[in-house]
């Protein structure tokens, strides 16, 4: 019998892309020998690739006619069994649509944003899980796969490790935390002059530096955390994506909102503590799929309304999030790994 061919399309963005992970791992522990390959945007191919997942990494800037084009030739000539968009936007399912995959799964009009998109597939599935990993699993599941989600390994290579390792023993630096306070909404993040708080505390009671992940853009945010960390003098770190790894993976401990970072953290396996505002950590909350996620620790006020509204100023509830409370969980996930 033929081995399937299938098409994962999954553009973005980084958080996004670790929560599909676990579905791509299934597929894969369903057809071993199935040629996979996953279409994103050129920004994450590295990542895509450090998970070993699929056969072929494709990348499309889906803003650009001419790679539009170039992608949509290859989509066709390829002459997949299926296509899996687990992203649900018309930028993701126009593109197995126009490049004529013949069958398309993807999610129903109950869990898009985007009015209309699900026309473009021809299996639209109505999810009943809750965390949006489990959700990209039923898309699996519809495309034949044994089991929803999987286990998967994220891989570093071994230049890139050096790297990050002699950033560290540069800096005299063994054990640390990383504080990723920065991210793609605003309304999600805890103020920075509460983690440069943190940092405070964190080295007064604990003894350990915090490296402070720094993404393009993040600077007025890094600088307001250092201002209020007094002589705790976190460093900020500008890395690649696969340095970012390393030091991510030796941490102590990651503490950051619903942001990418956090969530690559928990993909290569380092206790979290998660300050959660308006986003609902049931749908998009640390996932584990194969280990005890009780590991980690969820922080979220009891008056926090979910919404995915993007605005310019810290939501609410997370005002709502002390120092002491953050810290004190910090504490009991340091302490468990001595």
């Amino acid at each position: 019998m033929t081995e399937p061919r299938f098409l994962v399309v999954r553009l973005g963005s980084l958080g996004d892309i670790v929560h599909t992970f676990p579905a791509v791992a299934a597929l894969r522990e369903s057809f071993p020998k199935a040629e996979i390959v996953w279409l994103t945007h050129p920004r994450w191919k590295a990542l895509v690739g450090s998970s070993e997942l699929p056969t072929e990494t494709w990348e499309v800037e889906t803003r650009a006619f001419g790679p539009v084009r170039d992608i949509l030739a290859r989509i066709r000539n390829k002459q997949f069994t299926a296509a899996i968009d687990y992203q649900g936007l018309w930028k993701s399912a126009t593109l197995p649509f126009l490049g004529r995959v013949p069958r398309r799964i993807g999610f129903s009009a109950h869990s898009i944003r985007e009015f209309g998109v699900p026309l473009l597939y021809t299996e639209g599935i109505r999810t009943t899980q809750a965390h949006i990993a489990d959700q990209n699993g039923e898309l699996t599941l519809r495309a034949g796969a044994r089991n929803g989600v999987g286990p998967f390994s994220l891989s570093v290579p071994s230049s890139q490790e050096e790297s990050a390792m002699q950033f560290l023993q540069n800096l005299n630096i063994d054990r640390y935390l990383v504080l990723s306070p920065a991210g793609g909404w605003r309304s999600k993040c805890w103020p920075p002059e509460r983690y440069g708080r943190l940092c405070k505390q964190i080295r007064e009671n604990l003894g350990w530096p915090c490296i402070l992940n720094q993404g393009p853009g993040d600077e007025d945010c890094i600088a307001a955390v250092k201002a209020a960390s007094g002589d705790a003098v976190p460093i900020a770190c500008k890395s690649s994506l696969h340095q970012l790894m390393v030091l991510l993976r030796n941490a102590l401990c990651v503490v950051g909102g619903d942001t990418g970072p956090l969530h690559l953290a928990v993909a290569l396996g380092t206790p979290v503590v998660a300050l959660f505002g308006p986003t609902d950590p049931a749908r998009n909350g640390p996932y584990r799929p194969c280990a005890d996620s009780a590991r980690d620790i969820v922080l979220r006020s009891s008056n926090a309304t979910t919404s995915y509204k993007r605005r310019d100023q810290p939501d609410p509830s997370l005002l709502q999030l002390e120092v002491a409370a953050v810290f004190d969980a910090v504490r009991c996930q340091v302490e468990a790994r001595r």
